[in-house]
Protein backbone atom coordinates (compact mmCIF):
# COMPACT_ATOMS: atom_id res chain seq x y z
CA UNK A 1 0.00 0.00 0.00
CA UNK A 2 1.39 3.39 -1.00
CA UNK A 3 2.07 5.87 1.80
CA UNK A 4 -0.01 9.07 1.43
CA UNK A 5 2.09 12.12 0.51
CA UNK A 6 1.22 14.01 3.71
CA UNK A 7 2.49 11.14 5.89
CA UNK A 8 5.69 10.85 3.84
CA UNK A 9 6.49 14.50 4.50
CA UNK A 10 5.77 14.36 8.27
CA UNK A 11 7.69 11.21 9.18
CA UNK A 12 11.28 12.53 8.44
CA UNK A 13 10.57 15.62 10.54
CA UNK A 14 9.54 13.55 13.58
CA UNK A 15 12.64 11.36 13.28
CA UNK A 16 14.82 14.47 12.98
CA UNK A 17 13.37 15.96 16.17
CA UNK A 18 13.89 12.68 18.00
CA UNK A 19 17.56 12.49 16.85
CA UNK A 20 18.21 16.08 17.91
CA UNK A 21 16.70 15.37 21.36
CA UNK A 22 18.80 12.22 21.74
CA UNK A 23 21.97 14.01 20.65
CA UNK A 24 21.35 16.83 23.13
CA UNK A 25 20.86 14.30 25.91
CA UNK A 26 24.12 12.52 25.07
CA UNK A 27 26.03 15.79 25.01
CA UNK A 28 24.63 16.71 28.42
CA UNK A 29 25.55 13.33 29.89
CA UNK A 30 29.09 13.46 28.49
CA UNK A 31 29.76 17.05 29.48
CA UNK A 32 32.61 17.22 32.04
CA UNK A 33 31.27 17.55 35.57
CA UNK A 34 27.75 16.64 34.58
CA UNK A 35 25.87 15.02 37.49
CA UNK A 36 23.73 11.93 36.92
CA UNK A 37 20.02 12.56 36.61
CA UNK A 38 18.49 12.92 40.07
CA UNK A 39 14.84 12.61 41.10
CA UNK A 40 13.08 15.90 40.54
CA UNK A 41 11.77 17.86 43.54
CA UNK A 42 8.19 17.23 42.45
CA UNK A 43 8.51 13.50 41.73
CA UNK A 44 7.11 12.49 45.11
CA UNK A 45 4.31 15.01 44.82
CA UNK A 46 3.46 13.70 41.35
CA UNK A 47 3.37 10.12 42.61
CA UNK A 48 1.06 11.17 45.42
CA UNK A 49 -1.16 13.21 43.12
CA UNK A 50 -2.15 10.08 41.24
CA UNK A 51 -4.08 9.21 44.39
CA UNK A 52 -4.93 12.32 46.43
CA UNK A 53 -4.53 12.14 50.19
CA UNK A 54 -7.45 12.30 52.60
CA UNK A 55 -5.81 15.38 54.08
CA UNK A 56 -6.41 17.15 50.76
CA UNK A 57 -10.07 16.15 50.88
CA UNK A 58 -10.29 17.38 54.49
CA UNK A 59 -10.03 20.98 53.33
CA UNK A 60 -13.61 20.84 52.01
CA UNK A 61 -14.93 17.79 53.87
CA UNK A 62 -13.77 18.33 57.48
CA UNK A 63 -16.61 16.37 59.12
CA UNK A 64 -16.06 13.28 56.98
CA UNK A 65 -12.31 13.47 57.53
CA UNK A 66 -12.77 13.74 61.31
CA UNK A 67 -14.98 10.63 61.31
CA UNK A 68 -12.71 8.69 58.98
CA UNK A 69 -9.31 9.43 60.55
CA UNK A 70 -9.95 7.21 63.59
CA UNK A 71 -11.87 4.52 61.71
CA UNK A 72 -10.96 0.90 61.06
CA UNK A 73 -10.71 1.82 57.37
CA UNK A 74 -8.08 4.45 58.13
CA UNK A 75 -6.22 1.93 60.33
CA UNK A 76 -6.18 -0.87 57.77
CA UNK A 77 -2.70 -0.38 56.31
CA UNK A 78 -0.78 0.63 59.44
CA UNK A 79 -2.13 -2.06 61.78
CA UNK A 80 0.87 -3.95 63.19
CA UNK A 81 -1.34 -6.99 63.81
CA UNK A 82 -2.34 -7.03 60.16
CA UNK A 83 1.28 -6.82 59.02
CA UNK A 84 2.43 -9.57 61.38
CA UNK A 85 -0.42 -11.83 60.23
CA UNK A 86 0.18 -10.99 56.58
CA UNK A 87 3.85 -11.86 56.93
CA UNK A 88 3.07 -15.08 58.80
CA UNK A 89 0.65 -16.38 56.21
CA UNK A 90 3.15 -15.56 53.44
CA UNK A 91 5.88 -17.39 55.33
CA UNK A 92 3.67 -20.44 55.83
CA UNK A 93 2.71 -20.49 52.16
CA UNK A 94 6.23 -19.83 50.84
CA UNK A 95 5.17 -16.46 49.50
CA UNK A 96 2.37 -17.76 47.31
CA UNK A 97 -0.19 -15.46 48.94
CA UNK A 98 1.66 -12.50 47.42
CA UNK A 99 -0.09 -9.14 47.69
CA UNK A 100 -3.53 -10.67 48.27
CA UNK A 101 -4.05 -9.08 51.70
CA UNK A 102 -2.62 -5.71 50.68
CA UNK A 103 -5.13 -5.42 47.84
CA UNK A 104 -7.83 -4.54 50.35
CA UNK A 105 -5.81 -3.10 53.22
CA UNK A 106 -3.92 -0.66 51.00
CA UNK A 107 -5.21 -0.51 47.45
CA UNK A 108 -3.05 2.51 46.70
CA UNK A 109 0.12 0.71 47.78
CA UNK A 110 -0.73 -2.25 45.57
CA UNK A 111 -1.56 -0.04 42.59
CA UNK A 112 1.68 1.89 43.00
CA UNK A 113 3.58 -1.40 42.93
CA UNK A 114 5.06 -1.02 46.38
CA UNK A 115 6.77 -4.17 47.65
CA UNK A 116 4.45 -6.22 49.82
CA UNK A 117 6.98 -6.37 52.63
CA UNK A 118 8.00 -2.69 52.53
CA UNK A 119 8.02 -1.02 55.97
CA UNK A 120 5.69 1.90 56.64
CA UNK A 121 8.46 4.48 56.47
CA UNK A 122 9.30 3.51 52.88
CA UNK A 123 5.75 3.80 51.58
CA UNK A 124 3.91 6.60 49.86
CA UNK A 125 2.05 8.71 52.46
CA UNK A 126 -1.29 7.90 50.83
CA UNK A 127 -0.54 4.18 51.14
CA UNK A 128 -0.52 4.65 54.92
CA UNK A 129 -4.12 5.84 54.78
CA UNK A 130 -5.48 2.35 54.14
CA UNK A 131 -9.04 2.51 52.86
CA UNK A 132 -8.79 6.19 52.08
CA UNK A 133 -11.14 8.51 50.18
CA UNK A 134 -10.09 7.44 46.70
CA UNK A 135 -10.37 3.74 47.59
CA UNK A 136 -14.15 4.06 47.37
CA UNK A 137 -14.74 7.35 45.58
CA UNK A 138 -12.47 6.67 42.62
CA UNK A 139 -14.05 3.34 41.71
CA UNK A 140 -16.07 3.65 38.53
CA UNK A 141 -16.81 -0.02 37.81
CA UNK A 142 -19.24 -2.31 39.60
CA UNK A 143 -17.65 -5.25 41.41
CA UNK A 144 -19.20 -8.20 43.15
CA UNK A 145 -17.47 -11.26 44.70
CA UNK A 146 -14.06 -10.59 43.21
CA UNK A 147 -12.08 -11.70 46.27
CA UNK A 148 -10.32 -8.46 47.04
CA UNK A 149 -9.75 -7.20 43.51
CA UNK A 150 -10.90 -3.70 42.65
CA UNK A 151 -9.48 -1.00 40.44
CA UNK A 152 -9.07 2.53 41.75
CA UNK A 153 -8.93 5.13 38.99
CA UNK A 154 -5.70 7.15 39.25
CA UNK A 155 -5.70 10.88 38.73
CA UNK A 156 -4.97 14.21 40.41
CA UNK A 157 -7.32 15.94 42.81
CA UNK A 158 -9.14 17.56 39.87
CA UNK A 159 -10.21 14.19 38.42
CA UNK A 160 -13.84 13.06 38.82
CA UNK A 161 -15.06 11.37 41.99
CA UNK A 162 -17.94 8.92 42.34
CA UNK A 163 -20.50 9.14 45.11
CA UNK A 164 -24.12 8.58 46.09
CA UNK A 165 -25.22 11.95 44.61
CA UNK A 166 -24.93 13.88 41.39
CA UNK A 167 -22.58 16.84 41.55
CA UNK A 168 -25.18 19.60 41.09
CA UNK A 169 -23.85 21.73 43.94
CA UNK A 170 -20.28 21.10 42.85
CA UNK A 171 -21.02 22.41 39.36
CA UNK A 172 -22.51 25.56 40.85
CA UNK A 173 -19.52 26.08 43.15
CA UNK A 174 -17.00 25.59 40.35
CA UNK A 175 -18.97 27.76 37.89
CA UNK A 176 -19.18 30.57 40.46
CA UNK A 177 -15.46 30.43 41.14
CA UNK A 178 -16.18 29.92 44.85
CA UNK A 179 -13.18 27.63 45.27
CA UNK A 180 -10.87 30.64 45.04
CA UNK A 181 -8.30 28.73 43.05
CA UNK A 182 -8.20 25.82 45.51
CA UNK A 183 -7.66 22.49 43.81
CA UNK A 184 -10.82 20.39 44.02
CA UNK A 185 -12.37 17.58 42.02
CA UNK A 186 -14.17 19.26 39.15
CA UNK A 187 -16.83 16.65 38.60
CA UNK A 188 -18.89 14.37 40.87
CA UNK A 189 -20.65 11.44 39.24
CA UNK A 190 -23.43 9.43 40.83
CA UNK A 191 -22.38 5.82 41.22
CA UNK A 192 -25.33 3.63 42.15
CA UNK A 193 -23.38 0.73 43.64
CA UNK A 194 -21.73 2.94 46.25
CA UNK A 195 -25.09 3.14 48.05
CA UNK A 196 -25.68 -0.61 47.79
CA UNK A 197 -24.33 -3.43 49.92
CA UNK A 198 -22.51 -4.76 46.88
CA UNK A 199 -19.98 -1.94 47.30
CA UNK A 200 -18.66 -3.78 50.37
CA UNK A 201 -18.56 -7.37 49.15
CA UNK A 202 -15.26 -7.32 47.26
CA UNK A 203 -13.30 -6.85 50.51
CA UNK A 204 -15.72 -8.25 53.08
CA UNK A 205 -16.12 -11.69 51.50
CA UNK A 206 -12.73 -13.18 50.79
CA UNK A 207 -11.06 -16.58 50.76
CA UNK A 208 -7.35 -17.29 50.95
CA UNK A 209 -5.46 -20.58 51.17
CA UNK A 210 -8.72 -22.19 50.09
CA UNK A 211 -10.75 -21.19 53.14
CA UNK A 212 -13.19 -18.37 53.67
CA UNK A 213 -11.68 -15.93 56.13
CA UNK A 214 -14.19 -13.11 55.71
CA UNK A 215 -17.81 -14.26 55.75
CA UNK A 216 -19.72 -11.08 56.57
CA UNK A 217 -21.34 -10.94 53.13
CA UNK A 218 -22.61 -14.52 53.32
CA UNK A 219 -24.12 -13.78 56.71
CA UNK A 220 -25.76 -10.64 55.37
CA UNK A 221 -27.19 -12.47 52.36
CA UNK A 222 -29.09 -14.83 54.69
CA UNK A 223 -30.13 -12.10 57.14
CA UNK A 224 -33.41 -10.30 57.88
CA UNK A 225 -31.67 -7.06 56.87
CA UNK A 226 -31.25 -8.32 53.32
CA UNK A 227 -34.88 -9.47 53.24
CA UNK A 228 -36.04 -6.06 54.47
CA UNK A 229 -33.90 -4.13 51.99
CA UNK A 230 -31.62 -2.71 54.69
CA UNK A 231 -28.14 -2.14 53.26
CA UNK A 232 -24.76 -2.32 54.95
CA UNK A 233 -24.57 1.47 54.71
CA UNK A 234 -27.95 1.87 56.43
CA UNK A 235 -26.42 0.44 59.61
CA UNK A 236 -22.70 1.17 59.41
CA UNK A 237 -23.05 4.74 58.12
CA UNK A 238 -26.19 5.67 60.04
CA UNK A 239 -26.56 8.50 62.50
CA UNK A 240 -26.28 5.94 65.32
CA UNK A 241 -23.81 3.27 64.23
CA UNK A 242 -25.42 -0.16 64.08
CA UNK A 243 -28.97 1.20 64.25
CA UNK A 244 -30.57 1.51 60.84
CA UNK A 245 -33.75 2.93 62.41
CA UNK A 246 -31.84 6.09 63.42
CA UNK A 247 -31.54 7.08 59.77
CA UNK A 248 -28.82 9.25 58.32
CA UNK A 249 -27.62 12.51 59.75
CA UNK A 250 -28.10 15.75 57.83
CA UNK A 251 -25.11 17.98 57.09
CA UNK A 252 -23.59 20.10 54.33
CA UNK A 253 -21.91 18.08 51.62
CA UNK A 254 -18.84 20.31 51.83
CA UNK A 255 -17.53 23.52 53.33
CA UNK A 256 -15.88 25.71 50.69
CA UNK A 257 -13.70 28.49 52.10
CA UNK A 258 -15.83 28.60 55.23
CA UNK A 259 -19.16 28.56 53.36
CA UNK A 260 -21.19 25.33 53.72
CA UNK A 261 -23.02 23.87 50.75
CA UNK A 262 -26.73 22.95 51.12
CA UNK A 263 -27.61 20.35 53.76
CA UNK A 264 -28.19 16.83 52.52
CA UNK A 265 -27.94 13.24 53.72
CA UNK A 266 -24.66 12.66 55.56
CA UNK A 267 -23.12 9.18 55.60
CA UNK A 268 -21.11 8.55 58.76
CA UNK A 269 -17.57 7.50 57.85
CA UNK A 270 -16.60 6.23 61.34
CA UNK A 271 -17.32 2.60 60.37
CA UNK A 272 -17.51 1.40 63.97
CA UNK A 273 -16.90 -2.25 64.72
CA UNK A 274 -15.41 -4.55 67.34
CA UNK A 275 -11.81 -3.73 66.35
CA UNK A 276 -9.48 -1.15 67.86
CA UNK A 277 -5.90 0.04 67.22
CA UNK A 278 -2.78 -1.18 69.00
CA UNK A 279 -0.36 1.01 67.05
CA UNK A 280 1.63 3.93 68.49
CA UNK A 281 -0.78 6.83 69.27
CA UNK A 282 1.49 9.20 67.38
CA UNK A 283 0.75 7.31 64.18
CA UNK A 284 -3.00 6.81 64.65
CA UNK A 285 -5.52 8.35 64.40
CA UNK A 286 -4.30 10.18 61.31
CA UNK A 287 -3.33 13.65 62.43
CA UNK A 288 -1.88 16.37 60.15
CA UNK A 289 0.15 17.70 63.09
CA UNK A 290 1.92 14.34 63.43
CA UNK A 291 3.52 14.63 59.99
CA UNK A 292 6.31 16.81 61.33
CA UNK A 293 7.95 13.60 62.46
CA UNK A 294 8.70 10.42 60.54
CA UNK A 295 7.19 7.01 61.21
CA UNK A 296 10.56 5.82 62.50
CA UNK A 297 10.79 8.76 64.88
CA UNK A 298 7.33 8.10 66.29
CA UNK A 299 8.18 4.47 66.97
CA UNK A 300 11.04 5.73 69.17
CA UNK A 301 8.84 8.11 71.17
CA UNK A 302 7.99 6.66 74.59
CA UNK A 303 4.52 7.99 75.30
CA UNK A 304 4.00 5.55 78.19
CA UNK A 305 6.81 7.27 80.09
CA UNK A 306 5.12 10.61 79.54
CA UNK A 307 7.83 12.17 77.40
CA UNK A 308 6.98 15.79 76.67
CA UNK A 309 4.32 16.13 79.37
CA UNK A 310 4.74 19.07 81.79
CA UNK A 311 5.15 16.65 84.71
CA UNK A 312 7.84 14.57 83.02
CA UNK A 313 9.82 17.52 81.71
CA UNK A 314 9.71 19.23 85.12
CA UNK A 315 10.95 16.10 86.87
CA UNK A 316 13.63 15.70 84.21
CA UNK A 317 14.81 19.27 84.76
CA UNK A 318 15.00 18.64 88.51
CA UNK A 319 17.02 15.47 87.96
CA UNK A 320 14.34 13.26 89.50
CA UNK A 321 14.19 11.08 86.38
CA UNK A 322 16.67 10.28 83.63
CA UNK A 323 16.16 9.12 80.07
CA UNK A 324 18.36 8.21 77.12
CA UNK A 325 16.58 10.05 74.32
CA UNK A 326 17.20 9.06 70.70
CA UNK A 327 18.49 11.92 68.53
CA UNK A 328 15.00 12.61 67.12
CA UNK A 329 13.70 13.43 70.61
CA UNK A 330 16.73 15.07 72.18
CA UNK A 331 15.08 18.52 72.07
CA UNK A 332 12.47 19.23 74.76
CA UNK A 333 10.36 21.27 72.32
CA UNK A 334 10.03 18.28 69.98
CA UNK A 335 8.99 16.08 72.90
CA UNK A 336 6.38 18.64 73.96
CA UNK A 337 4.96 18.90 70.43
CA UNK A 338 4.81 15.12 70.16
CA UNK A 339 3.11 14.86 73.55
CA UNK A 340 0.43 17.30 72.36
CA UNK A 341 -0.24 15.13 69.29
CA UNK A 342 -0.41 11.96 71.38
CA UNK A 343 -2.78 13.61 73.87
CA UNK A 344 -5.10 14.74 71.06
CA UNK A 345 -5.08 11.28 69.48
CA UNK A 346 -5.77 9.51 72.78
CA UNK A 347 -8.77 11.75 73.37
CA UNK A 348 -10.13 10.85 69.94
CA UNK A 349 -9.55 7.14 70.62
CA UNK A 350 -11.25 7.36 74.01
CA UNK A 351 -14.34 8.90 72.43
CA UNK A 352 -14.31 6.25 69.72
CA UNK A 353 -14.03 3.48 72.31
CA UNK A 354 -17.16 4.83 74.03
CA UNK A 355 -18.98 4.80 70.67
CA UNK A 356 -17.77 1.26 70.06
CA UNK A 357 -19.15 0.04 73.39
CA UNK A 358 -22.46 1.80 72.75
CA UNK A 359 -22.79 0.21 69.31
CA UNK A 360 -21.93 -3.28 70.55
CA UNK A 361 -24.27 -3.10 73.52
CA UNK A 362 -27.03 -1.94 71.20
CA UNK A 363 -26.55 -5.09 69.11
CA UNK A 364 -27.03 -7.62 71.92
CA UNK A 365 -29.10 -8.35 75.01
CA UNK A 366 -28.07 -10.36 78.08
CA UNK A 367 -30.77 -11.62 80.46
CA UNK A 368 -30.65 -13.68 83.62
CA UNK A 369 -29.79 -15.35 85.82
CA UNK A 370 -32.64 -17.83 85.70
CA UNK A 371 -32.44 -20.45 88.47
CA UNK A 372 -33.52 -24.04 88.03
CA UNK A 373 -34.85 -24.89 91.49
CA UNK A 374 -34.32 -23.21 94.86
CA UNK A 375 -30.82 -22.30 96.07
CA UNK A 376 -29.90 -24.49 99.04
CA UNK A 377 -26.67 -24.72 100.99
CA UNK A 378 -24.52 -27.72 100.11
CA UNK A 379 -26.40 -28.42 96.86
CA UNK A 380 -25.42 -27.68 93.25
CA UNK A 381 -27.51 -25.06 91.51
CA UNK A 382 -28.31 -24.83 87.78
CA UNK A 383 -28.26 -21.28 86.42
CA UNK A 384 -29.06 -20.00 82.95
CA UNK A 385 -28.41 -16.73 81.07
CA UNK A 386 -29.92 -15.83 77.71
CA UNK A 387 -27.98 -13.96 75.05
CA UNK A 388 -29.81 -12.47 72.07
CA UNK A 389 -28.33 -11.05 68.88
CA UNK A 390 -30.35 -7.91 68.18
CA UNK A 391 -28.43 -7.23 64.98
CA UNK A 392 -30.46 -7.93 61.84
CA UNK A 393 -27.50 -7.87 59.45
CA UNK A 394 -24.97 -10.48 60.54
CA UNK A 395 -23.85 -12.83 63.27
CA UNK A 396 -22.69 -11.96 66.76
CA UNK A 397 -19.75 -11.58 66.66
CA UNK A 398 -18.81 -11.16 63.03
CA UNK A 399 -15.39 -10.54 61.60
CA UNK A 400 -12.56 -12.14 59.73
CA UNK A 401 -9.80 -14.73 60.07
CA UNK A 402 -11.97 -17.05 62.13
CA UNK A 403 -9.69 -16.19 65.02
CA UNK A 404 -11.33 -12.86 65.63
CA UNK A 405 -13.13 -11.17 67.17
CA UNK A 406 -13.62 -12.78 70.57
CA UNK A 407 -16.84 -12.53 72.55
CA UNK A 408 -17.31 -14.57 75.70
CA UNK A 409 -19.41 -14.62 78.87
CA UNK A 410 -17.73 -14.08 82.22
CA UNK A 411 -19.81 -15.15 85.24
CA UNK A 412 -18.57 -15.11 88.84
CA UNK A 413 -20.10 -16.13 92.18
CA UNK A 414 -19.21 -14.27 95.40
CA UNK A 415 -20.13 -15.80 98.78
CA UNK A 416 -21.47 -13.92 101.84
CA UNK A 417 -17.87 -13.33 103.00
CA UNK A 418 -16.98 -11.49 99.79
CA UNK A 419 -14.85 -14.30 98.32
CA UNK A 420 -15.09 -15.40 94.70
CA UNK A 421 -15.89 -19.10 95.02
CA UNK A 422 -16.68 -19.97 91.40
CA UNK A 423 -16.06 -18.40 87.98
CA UNK A 424 -16.34 -19.17 84.28
CA UNK A 425 -14.85 -17.03 81.54
CA UNK A 426 -11.71 -16.23 83.54
CA UNK A 427 -8.45 -15.56 81.74
CA UNK A 428 -4.92 -16.92 82.18
CA UNK A 429 -1.67 -15.03 82.82
CA UNK A 430 -1.49 -13.99 79.15
CA UNK A 431 -5.08 -12.82 78.95
CA UNK A 432 -6.40 -15.82 77.01
CA UNK A 433 -9.54 -17.68 77.96
CA UNK A 434 -8.77 -21.01 79.61
CA UNK A 435 -9.69 -23.23 76.69
CA UNK A 436 -7.55 -25.59 74.60
CA UNK A 437 -5.38 -22.71 73.34
CA UNK A 438 -4.38 -21.42 76.77
CA UNK A 439 -0.70 -21.93 77.50
CA UNK A 440 -1.38 -22.01 81.25
CA UNK A 441 -3.95 -24.77 80.75
CA UNK A 442 -1.64 -26.77 78.49
CA UNK A 443 1.14 -26.55 81.09
CA UNK A 444 -1.15 -27.41 84.01
CA UNK A 445 -0.99 -24.08 85.83
CA UNK A 446 -4.73 -23.40 85.49
CA UNK A 447 -7.73 -25.73 85.11
CA UNK A 448 -9.59 -25.96 81.82
CA UNK A 449 -12.77 -23.86 81.91
CA UNK A 450 -15.26 -26.65 81.29
CA UNK A 451 -18.29 -24.34 81.36
CA UNK A 452 -16.86 -21.61 79.13
CA UNK A 453 -19.38 -19.92 76.81
CA UNK A 454 -17.34 -18.52 73.93
CA UNK A 455 -18.85 -17.26 70.65
CA UNK A 456 -15.49 -17.08 68.87
CA UNK A 457 -15.25 -19.10 65.66
CA UNK A 458 -12.46 -21.70 65.62
CA UNK A 459 -10.42 -23.37 62.91
CA UNK A 460 -10.72 -27.16 62.91
CA UNK A 461 -8.40 -29.54 61.07
CA UNK A 462 -8.68 -33.28 60.66
CA UNK A 463 -6.06 -35.55 62.20
CA UNK A 464 -4.71 -38.62 60.41
CA UNK A 465 -7.10 -40.75 62.47
CA UNK A 466 -10.09 -38.72 61.34
CA UNK A 467 -10.76 -36.70 64.49
CA UNK A 468 -10.88 -32.92 64.61
CA UNK A 469 -8.63 -30.60 66.53
CA UNK A 470 -8.47 -26.84 66.81
CA UNK A 471 -5.74 -24.95 64.96
CA UNK A 472 -4.46 -21.38 65.05
CA UNK A 473 -4.37 -21.02 61.27
CA UNK A 474 -4.64 -23.93 58.81
CA UNK A 475 -2.47 -23.80 55.70
CA UNK A 476 -3.20 -26.64 53.28
CA UNK A 477 0.33 -27.87 52.54
CA UNK A 478 1.40 -31.16 51.01
CA UNK A 479 3.39 -33.81 52.90
CA UNK A 480 6.26 -33.53 50.44
CA UNK A 481 8.17 -30.27 50.25
CA UNK A 482 6.36 -28.49 47.45
CA UNK A 483 7.07 -24.74 47.67
CA UNK A 484 3.43 -23.84 47.11
CA UNK A 485 -0.01 -24.21 48.64
CA UNK A 486 -1.38 -27.62 47.88
CA UNK A 487 -4.24 -27.51 45.33
CA UNK A 488 -7.37 -29.12 46.68
CA UNK A 489 -8.66 -32.23 44.85
CA UNK A 490 -12.16 -30.81 45.25
CA UNK A 491 -12.43 -27.09 44.43
CA UNK A 492 -12.71 -25.05 47.60
CA UNK A 493 -15.20 -22.83 45.76
CA UNK A 494 -17.61 -25.77 45.98
CA UNK A 495 -16.94 -26.70 49.61
CA UNK A 496 -16.08 -23.19 50.85
CA UNK A 497 -13.09 -24.72 52.63
CA UNK A 498 -10.25 -27.12 51.80
CA UNK A 499 -10.64 -30.82 52.56
CA UNK A 500 -9.87 -31.64 56.19
CA UNK A 501 -9.95 -28.01 57.35
CA UNK A 502 -12.98 -25.96 58.24
CA UNK A 503 -14.26 -23.20 60.48
CA UNK A 504 -16.50 -24.13 63.39
CA UNK A 505 -18.91 -21.24 63.64
CA UNK A 506 -20.02 -20.55 67.18
CA UNK A 507 -21.40 -17.09 66.52
CA UNK A 508 -25.06 -16.24 67.01
CA UNK A 509 -27.17 -15.58 63.86
CA UNK A 510 -29.33 -12.44 63.61
CA UNK A 511 -32.26 -12.18 66.04
CA UNK A 512 -31.44 -15.56 67.56
CA UNK A 513 -31.16 -16.36 71.26
CA UNK A 514 -28.78 -18.81 72.88
CA UNK A 515 -28.85 -20.04 76.46
CA UNK A 516 -25.68 -20.13 78.50
CA UNK A 517 -26.14 -22.89 81.06
CA UNK A 518 -23.99 -23.22 84.18
CA UNK A 519 -23.92 -25.43 87.23
CA UNK A 520 -22.77 -23.76 90.42
CA UNK A 521 -20.99 -26.57 92.35
CA UNK A 522 -22.15 -27.62 95.80
CA UNK A 523 -18.82 -26.70 97.40
CA UNK A 524 -19.31 -23.10 96.26
CA UNK A 525 -22.64 -22.91 98.08
CA UNK A 526 -21.55 -24.40 101.39
CA UNK A 527 -23.10 -21.92 103.79
CA UNK A 528 -26.48 -20.18 103.80
CA UNK A 529 -26.55 -16.45 103.26
CA UNK A 530 -26.62 -13.79 100.56
CA UNK A 531 -24.62 -14.58 97.42
CA UNK A 532 -23.92 -12.35 94.43
CA UNK A 533 -23.74 -13.57 90.84
CA UNK A 534 -22.14 -11.09 88.42
CA UNK A 535 -22.10 -11.39 84.64
CA UNK A 536 -20.56 -9.51 81.73
CA UNK A 537 -19.86 -10.10 78.08
CA UNK A 538 -16.22 -9.47 77.17
CA UNK A 539 -14.96 -8.49 73.73
CA UNK A 540 -11.42 -8.43 72.33
CA UNK A 541 -10.28 -8.03 68.74
CA UNK A 542 -7.67 -10.83 68.75
CA UNK A 543 -6.83 -13.77 71.03
CA UNK A 544 -3.42 -13.51 72.66
CA UNK A 545 -2.34 -17.01 71.58
CA UNK A 546 -2.90 -15.88 67.99
CA UNK A 547 -0.92 -12.70 68.62
CA UNK A 548 2.04 -14.76 69.84
CA UNK A 549 1.64 -17.15 66.91
CA UNK A 550 2.13 -14.31 64.42
CA UNK A 551 5.09 -12.87 66.35
CA UNK A 552 3.44 -9.85 67.96
CA UNK A 553 5.57 -7.69 70.24
CA UNK A 554 4.86 -7.38 73.95
CA UNK A 555 3.68 -3.81 73.36
CA UNK A 556 1.16 -5.03 70.78
CA UNK A 557 -0.08 -7.72 73.16
CA UNK A 558 -0.38 -5.18 75.96
CA UNK A 559 -2.45 -2.91 73.72
CA UNK A 560 -4.69 -5.79 72.68
CA UNK A 561 -5.45 -6.67 76.30
CA UNK A 562 -6.01 -3.02 77.19
CA UNK A 563 -8.67 -2.86 74.48
CA UNK A 564 -10.91 -5.49 76.10
CA UNK A 565 -14.33 -4.03 76.86
CA UNK A 566 -17.02 -5.28 79.22
CA UNK A 567 -20.53 -5.24 77.78
CA UNK A 568 -23.75 -5.22 79.84
CA UNK A 569 -22.01 -5.84 83.20
CA UNK A 570 -24.40 -6.32 86.12
CA UNK A 571 -24.79 -8.31 89.33
CA UNK A 572 -27.72 -10.06 91.01
CA UNK A 573 -27.89 -11.07 94.69
CA UNK A 574 -29.88 -14.05 95.96
CA UNK A 575 -30.45 -15.91 99.19
CA UNK A 576 -29.20 -19.43 99.81
CA UNK A 577 -31.12 -21.21 102.54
Amino acid sequence: MKTPPLTRHRRPRLWLLWLLWLWAGLLGALRPGAAPAAPGPHDALYAESRFPSASQCAACHPLIYEEWRASAHAYASISPVFHRFEQTINDLSNGTIGTFCMRCHSTVATTLGEPREAPLWERNPVSLEGITCVTCHRVSEEYYKVNGERRVDPGPIEAPVYGPFEGDHLREVVAAGATGGRKVHLKAIKFEQLSASEACVSCHQVAVAGIKLEVVWDQYQASPAKAQGVTCQDCHMAQEAGDHTSGYAQAPGAVIRGVPTPVRRHSNHSFLGPGYPVVHPGLFPHNPEARSYSVEAWLKFNDREGWGSPEFEARLARGEVSAAFPPEWARANDRRSAHDVVTQNKQVLKARMAQRVKMMEHSMRLEGPFFEGSPRAGEALAVRYSLTNLNIGHNLPSGSLGAQPELWLNVALVNPSGETVWESGYVDSQGDMCDLHSQDVLEGRLPHDDQLVNLQTKFLVTNLKGTDREAYLPINVDLDQLPMIRPAPVPSTVMNHPPFARMEGRSLPPLRTRDAEYELPAEALRAPGRYTLSARLRSRAEPIYFMRFIGATEEMIRGMNEGIVDLHPYAVSFEVK
